[in-house]
């Protein structure tokens, strides 16, 4: 089983071979499994609303039927439905809801009648009626704002009765032959005109019975009662309504007013009137009519109409076809919209008449349609159904008790807050209340349909009517049950969408309890729709037994919900424990970028490791571990060693900072390191070079220790690991001892000392980088640069002089890597020499005395100050003579370039003389030499032809240079003479200064003061000149910068 235990210090879980293996089946949850497995979804139907009570049959108390109805919701705890009677009656009922309605209104609930009868359900009670007319009532409109009920009878009055209906009906007999009435509803204020402005402007009365009014007395209201024109009111309440009349529209709004003397208190003396505000002519035959802000849409058997009530201006909207139903109209409040019906067509407009959205198709022909929540209410041949507004698909069918050929009327509330509806059909009332949001996901969960559950929780957060926190609640409850219905993908596809849901929710499914994290696991169940948590084996047996089960229910002819595509195609356990581990897996991964306690994020870390292990993904441990990780090494070190990661248990010890156990890990893969230990689990171990597949192994090992001890202070743990790293690959070593991400460097004199002596290369190198990089300046560490350059340049002169037919390559390499060094070791010897001074050339020459090192033992003579036996070395030995001379000119005496030049014509030890070097030198520098020394220095064994050509340039350039001298030293004197003269001339000028000069400078008069004259002929007073210098005049001229030349001055370049 896949578990994760602790035992003897260590987590458990088996390899990736336990996926392929069997389990003992555990049947204490199968039946619980089989209520909750993978069901195929019903259709796309789910429960809206539900019956609050049993219908309501109102002939056991009134001879007569149902013909209109109105909902108005008083409280959370109390609905009101008044129903119109044939008979003309007003009947109130009362409503007690199952559920709390958030949307209630502010007004008290109505005092319980001691006549009151309850149904059986004692949720739906007849508090009272009264009459109204001896006409059926058409139309219902409760008046909230004054607790009012407005009743239009279809004798063509209106009747006003209070909304508890304690007092007798009220006719109001101001507007007579009224056929239809429809209330204004307004979306905004910006979106409505104000009739009132019209009415004070007299610009509102287009009618002669409407002039007449406003002629009698000075006042607005009729039925009766007169207020003067200033307590008119210029707000406009919900109380607005238009009455048909005939082929005229009449804009009203119902107002209370009270007789004078009568106390504020006695509210049954309040007197109702109408406020006429407008007259518009309509169109003939209408039938239904909806105000909204100011269109008044009308509908004729012919088509619908606009109606402005602003304009009065009438526009067709659309026509309706031949034979079409009567047509319908519907205000959608939730949109403020106006459906209107055709057939079975309903199309959406705006208050201007234009078509919004999409059209709703349903399935019968409408009698009755009313809104809720966001759905659309029709009642049609004794069935209720719900459609959804934006999709158009039925989501309820509710059939109840009656005649198909029985007209219903569904009511709503008219402000679209309530979640309650009525439904009439001849003298029966049923209530239905919209199910809380929670019980209808609920129901779609129960019968497996997540899809809509989901798009119905988001309809709902968009709509307000959900919290987001809430739309993630329904996601984990989803994800919870398709990962039992063995739908691992899908479960966390969903556990991805819920912010809210915590990764410890999983940990039960990955190890067994009690564990570390078992007090971190939420105990929240939900909806308790799903099984406890419990390991992915135990879940994919109890499943696997559960569809077993099904098959053999469905052999023998029982229907069951498990999903068809199991039944067919039977999963094997380890294909569903796989893709469990990988689909848990990809939610832990997105899981560790959340901001999770610490805790958490440990158990995370650990399980994701785990499961990684499982199934034996080698690269994402690897990954893991060597990364920022918050895994718990006591749950995975033993685990990880016993399955043979030891890679990854290296990994995980070196983030964890336990440098010593994971160098001690990298110790024993470097130094038998198996092939399957790199091996990937793609890779055909049969294509492999196992000698490759070693030495690159053992390079890794030694490449991750290299990266340990690069940032580790702990010298002894260094010098400890650094021999068999340098066994296996030397640039690594050098890598550690020159390394500079550590906090503080290690000892120079130990690190020496620790060295092999074998292994030159890696000396010279950390001596190179104390000396150019650190820039020591300990002679101690020169000197032994020097000697083991010398004594490396020393034995690879001595390779090759016994292999004298190979290659000049000075290059040092390893056996199986590349040199550490670039440049050749005599190179590098003769840079070094050179360039130091901290050495001590004493020993080196010691050690390389008896070699061919020439060129060496010349640096190092120089160093020494040995001149001679330089330029014995350069011109003799290396026969360079260009380095040779070049050295004479170092050297700056003349007497140099002759002592090269004996050397050359006697080199002595029985050479023979250089007499082309010696030419060559004479040819290049004979000026600097004495040519009476040179023909004395030249013996009688130098042929006459080589001698005389250079002898004789040697004196025809001792003549050019003295006459060249003479010709100088004349120029010179010339100079001389002229500048003394120019200076001569300078001092002798004479300057006329009378009582108008001025000084350049100041502009004062100088007359008899001392003053001063520059070369520019500049004159200023004596003050002015000592602040101005005498080297720059007024004008700003340095004459020591820029020097000044008169005509008739003898100047040479």
């Amino acid at each position: 089983m896949l578990r994760i235990g602790r035992t003897n210090s260590a987590a458990s879980i088996p390899s990736s071979s336990s996926i392929n293996g069997g389990s003992e089946v555990a049947s204490r949850r199968t039946n619980l499994l089989l209520a909750h497995s993978m069901a195929k979804p019903n259709s796309r139907t789910w429960a809206v609303l539900e019956p609050l009570a049993e219908e309501f049959d109102i002939s056991n108390h009134f001879r007569t039927s149902i013909r209109s109805l109105s909902l108005s919701t008083v409280s959370d705890s109390e609905t009101l439905i008044y129903a119109g009677t044939k008979s003309g009656a007003l009947i109130l009922f009362s409503v007690t809801p199952k559920y709390s309605n958030s949307c209630a209104f502010g007004s008290e609930p109505a005092d319980s009648d001691a006549s009151r009868i309850v149904s059986s359900s004692e949720r739906v009670s007849l508090v009272r009626s009264v009459a109204v007319s001896v006409s059926p009532v058409v139309r219902l409109h409760v008046l909230r704002g004054i607790e009012r009920v407005l009743v239009l009878c279809s004798d063509g009055f209106l009747y006003i009765v209070d909304s508890l209906l304690l007092l007798p009906a009220k006719r109001l007999t101001s507007l007579k032959g009224v056929s239809l009435i429809a209330k204004r509803i307004r979306s905004s204020e910006s979106e409505c005109s104000n009739l009132y402005e019209r009415v004070d402007g007299n610009s509102g009365f287009t009618s002669s019975g409407q002039r007449f009014l406003q002629r009698l007395g000075g006042g607005i209201r009729t039925n009766g009662l007169k207020i003067k024109d200033s307590e008119s009111p210029r707000e406009e309440s919900n109380c607005v309504f238009a009455a048909l009349i005939g082929k005229r529209l009449i804009l009203f709004e119902v107002v209370l007013g009270r007789p004078t003397g009568r106390s504020d208190r006695d509210i049954g003396d309040a007197n109702e009137s109408l406020l006429i505000l407008k007259e518009v002519p309509c169109n003939e035959g209408v039938s239904t009519m909806v105000w909204l802000n100011d269109s008044i849409i009308v509908g004729t058997a012919n088509g619908y109409y606009l109606v402005s009530c602003v304009t009065g201006e009438n526009s067709l909207i659309f026509k309706l076809p031949e034979f079409s139903s009567p047509p319908c109209l519907k205000l959608l409040r939730k949109e403020w919209k106006v459906l209107l019906l055709v057939d079975r067509v309903g199309i959406t407009v705006d208050a201007y008449g234009q078509p919004i959205g999409g059209s709703l198709v349903f399935h019968d022909i409408p009698t009755s349609v009313a809104e809720i929540s966001a759905y659309v209410v029709v009642a049609s041949s004794g069935r209720l159904k719900l459609y959804h507004r934006n999709t158009g698909s039925c989501i309820q069918k509710i059939t109840f008790n009656g005649n198909e050929i029985e007209s219903c009327i569904v009511s709503d509330e008219e402000d679209g807050s309530g979640d309650v509806i009525a439904i009439a059909v001849t003298n029966k009332v049923m209530c239905y209340q919209k199910l809380p949001c929670d019980e209808q996901i609920k129901d779609l969960l129960r019968r497996k349909n997540f899809k809509e559950a989901i798009s119905l929780a988001e309809d709902l957060e968009c709509a307000g009517e959900m919290s987001k926190d809430m739309l993630y609640f329904v996601h984990a409850q989803i994800g919870f049950l398709l990962l039992f219905d063995l739908q691992f993908e899908e479960a966390v596809n969903h556990f991805l969408q819920s912010e809210t849901m915590q990764p410890s929710e999983i940990f039960p499914f990955v190890m067994k309890d009690p564990n570390r994290w078992s007090l971190l696991i939420p105990r929240n169940r939900y909806w308790a729709m799903h099984p406890p948590p419990a390991p992915f084996e135990d879940v994919i047996d109890d499943g696997l037994l559960a569809i077993q089960r099904a098959t053999f229910l469905k052999k023998v002819g029982v229907e069951t919900a498990v999903n068809d595509d199991f039944l067919l195609n039977p999963p094997s356990r380890s294909d569903l424990l796989e893709s469990a581990v990988k689909h848990i897996i990809r939610y832990l991964e997105a899981s560790r970028h959340k901001d999770l306690m610490s805790a958490v994020r440990e158990g995370v870390d650990t399980l994701l490791m785990c499961l990684y292990r499982t199934l034996n993904s080698i690269d994402k441990m690897e990954k893991l571990a060597s990364s920022a990780n918050s895994c718990v090494v006591e749950e995975l070190e033993t685990l990880l060693d016993d399955s043979g990661h030891l890679r990854t248990l290296a990994f995980l010890y070196a983030s964890k900072g336990m440098s010593s156990k994971a160098l001690a890990i990298w110790r024993i893969l470097g130094r038998n390191y198996s092939s399957h230990l790199l091996k990937d689990s793609s890779m055909d171990e049969g294509a492999l070079d196992n000698n490759v597949v070693d030495i690159s192994g053992k390079e890794m090992a030694a490449a991750e220790a290299s990266k340990i001890l690069e940032e580790s202070s702990d010298q002894a743990l260094v010098l400890q690991h650094l021999g068999w790293i340098a066994d296996i690959n030397q640039h690594f070593a050098i890598q550690i001892l020159t390394s500079e991400k550590r906090s503080s460097q290690l000892s120079p004199d130990d690190i020496v000392r620790a060295i092999d002596p074998r292994k030159v290369e890696i000396l010279q190198r950390y001596l190179q980088w104390l000396i150019e990089d650190q820039e020591s300046c300990d002679p101690q560490f020169h000197s032994l640069y020097a000697l083991s350059l010398a004594k490396s340049a020393i034995e690879v002169e001595s390779t090759q002089n016994l292999d004298p037919g190979g290659s000049e390559d000075t290059k040092i390499y390893d056996l199986r890597t590349k040199s550490i060094f670039e440049q050749p070791i005599h190179e590098r010897l003769q840079i070094f020499l050179q360039s130091s001074d901290l050495y001590d050339p004493e020993e080196v020459l010691d050690l390389i005395e008896g070699s061919e090192l020439w060129l060496e033992k010349a640096i190092l003579y120089r160093k020494l100050g040995q001149e001679a036996i330089v330029l014995r070395i350069l011109a003799l030995k290396l026969e360079d003579s260009e380095a040779a001379e070049q050295y004479c000119a170092e050297i700056g005496r003349s007497d140099a370039y002759m002592q090269l030049l004996d050397m050359y014509l006697d080199p002595q030890n029985g050479k023979e003389p250089m007499f082309k070097a010696a030419v060559r030198l004479l040819h290049n520098h004979g000026e600097s030499l004495d040519p009476l020394q040179v023909l004395e220095a030249l013996s009688s064994d130098v042929p006459l032809q080589i001698a005389s050509e250079t002898i004789l340039r040697m004196l025809r350039a001792r003549l050019h240079h003295h006459c060249q001298g003479q010709i100088v030293h004349n120029v010179s004197r010339a100079l001389d003479i002229e500048a003394r003269l120019a200076r001569l001339e300078e001092r002798s000028r004479h300057v006329q200064i009378n009582d108008e000069s001025l000084c350049d400078s100041c502009h004062a008069r100088l007359g008899t003061k001392l003053f001063a004259m520059y070369p520019d002929d500049t004159i200023v007073c004596y003050k002015c000149y000592r602040r101005q210098g005498e080297s720059t005049s007024v004008t700003g001229r340095n004459f020591k910068q820029d020097i000044l030349i008169k005509p008739g001055w003898l100047v040479m370049e």
